[in-house]
Order: structure tokens, then sequence, then C-alpha cells
């Protein structure tokens, strides 16, 4: 395993990250956190410390300054600005592929609330680097026109005692001409604090990027 705290470009500014990939990595997946998170959020490292065990790299980045972090606190308009986060998870994609121990490897993006709007708008931009998308509690309905483009095969995971964020899912994967799936989680909230919850996601996101990454593990 080899861990580097990176610097990744993007707007005229530098925003860090994690990224930690396995022994003969046979892809990259690169998270956006939700809103108000950052690259430490504990769900997103869960889930991608079970996606390195199928071999996986995976790539965590803030997508706000520390400047902007600030602003957001206060006034949220951060969050919610699809573009400016799509934009600096293309520019991570890219410099993915400027890397010359990442360069050769497929992407996956998994976006967790907003996060996952920025996913699917970074993928549709994108088509020949992006392999898969996962999404956790998303909002993929904020992504908009993007839909229709998105051309990697897309998860949308969403709790079962999550109606209202159920419901954008649902109406989201309608818009969608990828392949596609809705994964249900039984009893989970919007966070998937319940027990058992984020380990569902978890097992989820890895079969998934099995699938349309490289040859599954089980």
């Amino acid at each position: 395993m080899i861990s580097h705290l990176v610097r990744i470009p993007a707007d005229g500014a530098s925003f860090a990250g994690d990224l930690d990939l396995p022994d003969a990595a046979r892809g990259v997946v690169l998270f956006a956190h939700g809103s108000g998170s950052s690259r430490h959020s504990p769900r997103n490292r869960r889930v991608a410390a079970e996606l390195r065990t199928a071999g996986l790299g995976t790539l965590l980045m803030d997508l706000l300054s520390e400047q902007e972090e600030q602003r957001d606190l206060l006034t949220a308009e951060h969050r919610f600005d699809i573009p400016l986060l799509a934009r600096r998870l293309v520019a991570a994609t890219d410099w993915l592929a400027d890397r010359p121990e990442t360069a050769a490897l497929p992407v996956a993006l998994f976006g967790a609330s907003t996060g996952a709007a920025a996913a699917l708008v970074a993928a549709a931009e994108r088509p020949d680097r992006v392999v898969a998308v996962v999404s956790r509690g998303g909002r993929p309905d904020l992504a908009y026109d993007a839909l229709e483009a998105v051309r990697a095969p897309v998860l949308l995971i969403v709790g079962g005692d999550d109606p209202e964020v159920l419901r954008l899912n649902e109406e989201a994967a309608r818009r969608l001409r990828a392949p596609h799936r809705v994964r249900v989680v039984p009893g989970a909230t919007h966070l998937f604090e319940e027990p058992g919850a984020l380990e569902q996601v978890a097992d989820a996101a890895r079969r998934w990027c099995d699938e349309h990454v490289g040859v599954a593990t089980d």
C-alpha cells in the first residue's frame, strides 16, 4: 500500500487529498463528500477501506478551500454549487490521468449527498475516463441535464427510511440512459447510522466497482 497526502490543482488553487494505492491496483475510486463535510468524512473513509481490500485505490479530497469552507459554514452557498464541485472532480480526474502511477487506471466516482450530483456531472464530462459511479444517500436530481449524458453504469444507494431522497433517486434513475440500479438499504436513514447499514453500503459499492472496474474478487 502506497499512501500520499497530495495537492490537486483546480480553479487557481490547490486542494488536499489522501491517495491510497494498494499493490497492483486495478482502478481508483475518487470520492466526492457531501454537503458540510470534507475528505475526513468517517463514512466515506469506511467505504474507502472496504474498496481497498478489493484492490482498488482511493482518493479522498477536499472540494472546498479553507476560505470557502469557512464561508460555507455561515452561508451554505458552496455545498449546493454543483458546477463548482463537479469542476473540481473533473480536475482531480485529469490529475489522476497525469500521474505515472495512476495514468493507466480506470476511475470510478463515489459521491455522497450533493457530492453525488457533482460525481454524475463529472462522469458526463469525462466519459472516456470514468467507468462507474456510486451514490450514497445522494441527490442525483441536482445533476439536472447531465443525467442523460452519463455513460458510466450508476449505482444509487438509498436508505429505506429516507423516503424523500428515495423518491428523488427513483425519479433521477428514470432519466438515466446508462445502465443503473437503485439499491435500497432496509431500515436505513439518510446517514446510514443504523447498525450494519454502512457495511451494506460498502459491500454494495465494492461489488459495483468489482463488476465495472475489473474482475470481481468473490
